[in-house]
């Protein structure tokens, strides 16, 4: 070992200023003050938890998930009704010549255009003032909102024989 090179090392008194506990180690100093010592500290003494406590934490932790939970529950229920056929049919922002039309018809509501289309486009068609391009912009209006359309009624097609046939008998006459 060097000499002179290390410090003096002392038994030193050390104090709490918190609870005055007193206690004796070694140090390069001859006396120490703390604020706090293991006797007095929180987390020592097992008074954590009162503090949280005190500090409203887990009541705030509480609000705020209940908040959360609030919230969701509102999505849902905003998402819910986007998709109900009980909108009305302003909702669907067409011009404003093919919603009063459809309001004179006595169409006001999403789900009685929806009863129409599966009718076939031919029954919107009949609304007085009602066109193909207000059929196309509710279509897509409708698909942008999630709902799905129902099909069209097939239309009864002849047979490929029998309009072979007709046009036979016709041109033969």
């Amino acid at each position: 070992m060097k000499a002179d090179i290390h410090p003096t090392v002392f038994q030193a008194q050390v104090t709490c200023a918190s609870c005055g506990n007193t206690w004796t180690t070694t140090s390069t100093k001859k006396e120490l003050r703390i604020d706090v010592c293991s006797n007095c500290h929180p987390f020592f003494t097992g008074e954590s938890a009162k503090i949280l406590d005190v500090e409203g934490q887990v009541d705030r932790f509480y609000k705020k998930l209940s908040a959360r939970q609030t919230y969701v529950e509102q999505q849902k229920v905003k998402e819910a009704s986007l998709n109900s056929l009980e909108r009305s049919i302003d909702d669907l922002a067409l011009t404003p010549r093919a919603t009063d039309s459809l309001k004179k018809a006595g169409i006001l509501t999403v789900g009685q255009v929806m009863d129409k289309l599966a009718e076939g486009d031919a029954a919107l068609l009949a609304v007085a003032g009602y066109g193909q391009s207000a059929l196309t912009a509710t279509k897509k209006k409708l698909r942008a909102l999630g709902f799905d359309l129902p099909e069209a009624p097939a239309k009864a097609e002849k047979p490929a024989r029998e309009t072979e046939a007709a046009e036979t008998v016709e041109a033969g006459e």
